[in-house]
């Protein structure tokens, strides 16, 4: 194997490490997305008369949960393959 291979090889093994830690915030977004929905259910036995008022804030924040970690997926592929 000549140097330019190697580097190649390099190139592409830490590509992959970073698309790895990347994915790490997708991690994150699934433990947050559990946490919050847990809460939601713990929140409506508590009081079942708010389910109208908490349900607009249920979908913002999953909505915006996801995005989190749809942002994670389109990092770590932005740095897979670019």
């Amino acid at each position: 194997m000549n140097e330019i291979e190697v580097a190649q090889l390099a190139l592409q093994g830490s590509k992959a490490l970073g698309a790895g830690i990347a994915m790490f915030g997708a991690i994150g977004a699934g433990i947050g997305l559990g946490l919050f929905l847990g809460n939601y259910v713990s929140a409506l036995a508590r009081n079942p008369g708010a389910a109208g008022e908490m349900g607009k804030v249920l979908w913002v924040g999953i909505g915006v949960i996801e995005a989190i970690a749809i942002f994670a997926l389109s990092v770590a592929l932005i740095n897979l393959f670019v």
